[in-house]
């Protein structure tokens, strides 16, 4: 695992300097604290800060081929990399390492750019061919890790991280307004936008090719569109082969020549990956579990549930709002505006994670891949009143909301979020209606009339990201279009983002074992009915499937999340923080928002009419961004 770096003065044709690359790659040294290697050759430099997992004695970077024409640096872990490298062998390729980093550059040799397809793991790369004076990029099919660039009149450059191409002085940090229409929508800013105008994100499974002067980009891999679905198969079949692939996916991330664990959160997802590391594994597992001292919150006791059933090592960790000090720190971190509040919790786990192992896998990828999300109980739900009319819904809507809503698990909020995306006049709408913080027009009476007029016709950026994804497969079950969108929004671009970033600041590596490409296929393969049951059996053929190898409290249990208490805090010990910082007069003037409307979401979750937490949660994150990035920016 490693934070990789570059710069192509393809313009200019200047130099490229090692006082240029080691700006940048400094700025990576937490992705990456045992190694840093660079790369210079006239006006093209590669760099790269290494976490040391695979082949510790020689797979330093970057790394050459045989007759020096190509170069490349790599962030990831390629898990079927000794396969792919005795086929290599066979057609004669020399190996300098026993790194999968060099087998890739040798794949490349064979495969051209179709060389991403054959990867099975988690990848960013970059690789120079001085030959064609060609610099290519990839990311990993679910966008795993991450790979930021900017392309001016007289370079390219590009990143594992946001602020390292802020070193690049005429690099343009203007506000790309779409970008905060989005973040507000999806609590993220979806690739390939970012936060500035000048910065791209390279989409997941896309690869870029840049020669010529010219940027091109080509998607290489999707889910199975359209594919005939496995429901003719007998179901003790299916159950048999769906545990055979996530045996396999765990089994292969097992790979490691450094201490290795788990997350374990007390949920289905990361105690199936638990049970099978047990099974896998010849000495005792290391779990990691996060609570909350407020109980309802908190899963700890399910997670030591599963560390007693399979005698893991277990460290619990227990996070309160004094903890929120970090705040500013993840903001820096994330480096641009990321409203997923549970990038707290995932943060401390990673930190506590980081004290014993420096590898962990996780569950991340279960609940998109076989229909876990209440969402999707509340949609399919949402068919049953369909031939309620409008104007009966709008009523009881008005009517809800004369009681007093707390998030995440008050009746009355719930039935509320229900009806609002019930009288939404489009699938892809009520969908949006479900992940949205400031849901579809709830944002026309937050924005200043300056910022509503700057952002123009680029106002509902989200929404029409989220309806591209419906457009690409309009013909599958319900149950299987909201987890295609999901599997291509909210997952590489939130959860994927989150875990990324959580972890690697504390340099960490993570694995996903339900997000391995093999998995992913077969999971949308199976038609909807078997994954979410009625409108209680979510998750239903992966609960099925490894039932005897659980406690059964986990199966009696309601959905959780990561989620953590912001209403609470909001009210408590946040209180006079989140004041402080979002009804500033420096925040103000941002001009971004109309001051009444921000009061009136503040003082209506401070008289407890609404649960506004996540909304302010966004508000806080955007504010802090803005501190570290425009306010007091230093390299």
């Amino acid at each position: 695992m490693c934070g990789i770096c570059g710069i192509y003065n393809y313009g200019s044709g200047l130099p490229v300097t090692r006082q240029d690359l080691k700006a940048m790659n400094d700025l990576l040294v937490h992705r990456g604290p045992d190694d840093e290697g660079y790369y210079e050759h006239e006006n093209l430099g590669l760099a790269m800060r290494r976490l040391s997992i695979i082949d510790l004695s020689s797979g330093q970077q970057p790394i050459s081929n045989e007759d020096d024409s190509l170069r490349i640096v790599f962030n990831g872990e390629i898990y079927n990399f000794q396969e792919l490298r005795a086929g290599l062998l066979a057609k004669g390729h020399k190996f300098k390492t026993k790194s999968d980093t060099e087998v890739i550059l040798h794949l490349y040799e064979e495969k051209g750019l179709g060389f991403p397809t054959e990867l099975r793991g988690m990848f960013a790369v970059a690789i120079w061919d001085n030959r064609r004076k060609r610099l290519v990029l990839a990311r990993d099919r679910m966008g795993k890790k991450p790979l930021f660039y900017a392309v001016t009149p007289s370079c390219l450059v590009f990143a594992s991280e946001l602020r390292s191409l802020l070193t690049v002085k005429y690099l343009s940090r203007e506000i790309n307004p779409a970008a905060i229409d989005a973040y507000l929508t999806l609590q993220y800013i979806p690739s390939p936008i970012s936060i500035f105008k000048g910065v791209k994100k390279l989409e997941p499974a896309s690869v870029l090719v840049f020669e010529d002067g010219r940027e091109r980009v080509e998607k290489y891999w999707d889910l199975p569109v359209g594919e005939e679905k496995l429901g003719h198969i007998p179901l003790p079949e299916l159950k048999e082969r769906l545990k055979a692939e996530l045996s396999e996916a765990v089994k292969i991330r097992l790979m490691s020549e450094v201490p290795l664990g788990a997350f374990l959160s007390g949920g289905i997802d990361s105690s199936i990956v638990t049970a099978l590391m047990a099974k896998h594994s010849s000495t005792p597992v290391k779990t990691f579990a996060i609570g909350f001292k407020e109980e309802k919150f908190s899963e700890l006791g399910y997670a030591r549930q599963v560390a007693q059933m399979y005698g893991t090592k277990h460290t619990e960790f227990t996070v309160e709002a004094r903890m929120t000090d970090v705040l500013e720190k993840l903001a820096w971190h994330y480096g641009e505006p990321y409203a997923d509040s549970s990038a707290l919790p995932s943060y401390f786990v990673s930190r506590e994670t980081r004290r014993d192992v420096t590898v962990a896998l996780n569950g991340d990828g279960g609940d998109e891949a076989f229909g876990g999300y209440l969402r999707y109980v509340g949609m399919k739900a949402e068919r049953l009143v369909s031939g309620v009319p409008v104007w009966a819904k709008r009523g009881a809507l008005k009517a809800v909301g004369l009681f007093p809503k707390t998030a995440p698990f008050n009746f009355f909020w719930r039935l509320e979020k229900f009806l609002k995306f019930s009288v939404m006049d489009t699938l892809e709408r009520r969908y949006l209606s479900t992940v949205s913080f400031f849901g579809p027009g709830e944002t026309d009476g937050l924005y200043s009339a300056k910022f509503a007029n700057l952002l123009g016709k680029e106002k509902g950026y989200g929404e029409r990201y989220l309806s591209k994804f419906f457009a690409q497969n309009p013909d599958d079950d319900l149950l299987n279009r909201m987890t295609y969108v999901d599997l291509r929004s909210y997952l590489p671009e939130c959860l994927m983002t989150k875990m990324d970033i959580a972890s690697m600041a504390n340099s960490l590596e993570t694995r996903s074992p339900f997000l391995d490409h093999k998995v992913l296929e077969f999971a949308f393969r199976l038609p909807g009915h078997l994954k979410l049951k009625g409108l209680r059996g979510t998750k239903w053929i992966l609960k099925e499937t490894f039932r005897d190898m659980l406690p059964p409290d986990i199966y009696k249990r309601g959905k959780m999340g990561f989620g953590i208490p912001l209403g609470i805090w909001f009210r408590g010990e946040l209180k006079d923080y989140w004041a402080g910082a979002c009804l500033s007069k420096k925040a103000m003037d941002r001009g971004y928002f109309k001051s009444e409307e921000l009061f009136r979401l503040w003082d209506e979750h401070q008289a407890g009419r609404r649960d506004h937490g996540y909304k302010l949660w966004a508000l806080l994150m955007l504010e802090l961004w803005h501190r570290q990035y425009l306010d007091d920016f230093k390299l």
